[in-house]
């Protein structure tokens, strides 16, 4: 199922520290060789101050009696010498951050940086150079995979500075440091934060606009399919206009999670037909078993091919990083994801064919929804109760029957036709 691997596509809207959890995610279902995954950590950590880390690697691809390259030991030497610098303490501390790391000193900040400025530089003399090397600081040390340390300073940062490109980018760090913190309510503010940003921020070009657009959507896999309401903040999100733009434009593989998040959210069912649309647009640009089980249910109404498809979406969302993300319980373990889209796959495969049939043969029903015969009808008379249905099973002929109620279509028709007139006469 490698074909199906977004990571490829996904990985170059990503900071490359995003991209480590989803080769960890590869390497724990061993969808490519061990030293292709080893080989990529190895390229993506030639770019960080995580120095140790990437001996570990070396010593892992390449055997722990080959030697260390020296580029990597001096480079180790650098980064453990201002490591150090950072977390000292005593008279040797920089004014700016003996000042924050004083609760009395904090609390005369105030919400107007400029005063701030002009505070710090009259009566304790730190000045803007000061306040920019914070971020440097910051972002060194998340390169050195110090998250929480990182995200501590960019928000001090942010307080302070009065470089509006910085504080931007200072942003989308504190989002990133959320991220790999697993802190996700903290995530989901800083996201709708950078939302309101590239949204209203003048930007050089459109172009570049539509790919902060595209950056944003990325980032917010990792909040939307761990967050507890992260179903509905997605379609929030990617159905909005400019976004389902920019997904169309340069970033299709998006509809694989727009469609499973579509399917599982029962609440949201209004967006189906939307959705389908969408794919209809772009099958030619992207599709995947996912995308196309939707398609041959609702387009095509072939429910062979929306069978097979079915069949094949489960290892699509069992080998996607942020789909087939398992749970423990108790002594199993659960791919939450997994069975709440088949759940919803099969009454979406029940409610189209009841849509079209009158009377329907339970064993074929049960071969659309890949279960079996005594499955298949105590699951169909559950629904039929739950959902009130006018149907009944007869269990001689083993029969699903569907009641039609013509007045309830006589007043359809009715009702349609009833400003047809109207219509007309404006169309006209």
């Amino acid at each position: 199922m490698a074909e199906h691997d977004l990571t490829p596509r996904l990985a170059p809207h990503l900071d490359r520290h995003l991209v480590f959890p989803l080769l960890e995610s590869l390497q724990e279902r061993g969808l490519y060789p061990e030293e292709e995954i080893l080989a990529a950590k190895l390229r993506l950590l030639a770019g960080t101050n995580m120095v140790d880390y990437a001996v570990a690697i070396h010593g892992s691809l390449h055997g722990t009696d080959e030697e260390v390259p020296v580029d990597m030991t001096a480079r180790r030497a650098e980064v453990v010498d201002r490591l150090v610098k950072l977390q000292q303490a005593g008279p040797a501390l920089p004014p700016l951050y003996a000042f924050l790391r004083d609760p009395q000193l904090v609390q005369l900040l105030r919400p107007d940086k400029q005063y701030n400025v002009h505070m710090l530089q009259e009566r304790f003399q730190i000045g803007p150079d000061q306040i920019e090397a914070l971020y440097d600081d910051a972002k060194f040390l998340f390169e050195c995979g110090s998250y929480s340390d990182a995200a501590a300073y960019l928000y001090q940062y942010r307080l302070l500075s009065t470089n509006s490109e910085r504080s931007v980018r200072a942003l989308w760090g504190m989002l990133a440091s959320e991220i790999l913190n697993r802190n996700w309510d903290a995530a989901l503010e800083e996201l709708n934060h950078l939302k309101e940003i590239v949204d209203s921020k003048n930007f050089s070009s459109p172009l570049n606009q539509l790919q902060n657009r595209i950056w944003l959507m990325h980032w917010s896999l990792f909040i939307f399919f761990n967050h507890e309401n992260g179903r509905n903040g997605i379609i929030d999100l990617f159905f909005q206009d400019r976004y389902l733009n920019a997904i169309q434009t340069n970033a299709h593989h998006l509809l694989r999670y727009l469609a499973v998040a579509v399917v599982v959210n029962k609440r949201r069912r209004n967006m189906l037909k939307e959705l389908i649309s969408v794919i209809q647009q772009e099958q030619r640009s992207y599709k995947d078993p996912i995308t196309e089980f939707l398609e041959c249910l609702y387009v095509k109404y072939d429910f062979d091919g929306a069978q097979q498809k079915l069949m094949e979406c489960e290892q699509v969302i069992m080998n996607d990083p942020f789909l087939g993300k398992c749970i423990e319980i108790g002594n199993s373990i659960a791919v939450p994801l997994r069975d709440e889209f088949f759940e919803n796959a099969r009454l979406f495969i029940f409610e189209t064919y009841c849509r079209i049939h009158r009377c329907i043969d339970i064993s074929i029903l049960a071969e659309k929804l890949n279960m079996r015969y005594s499955e298949a009808e105590l699951w169909i008379m559950n629904l039929v109760k739950s959902l009130r249905l006018d149907a009944k099973i007869d269990s001689v002929s083993g029969t699903l029957i569907m009641r039609v109620n013509r007045v309830d279509v006589h007043e359809k028709i009715i009702e349609s036709l009833k400003n047809l007139n109207t219509r007309t006469y404006m169309l006209a």
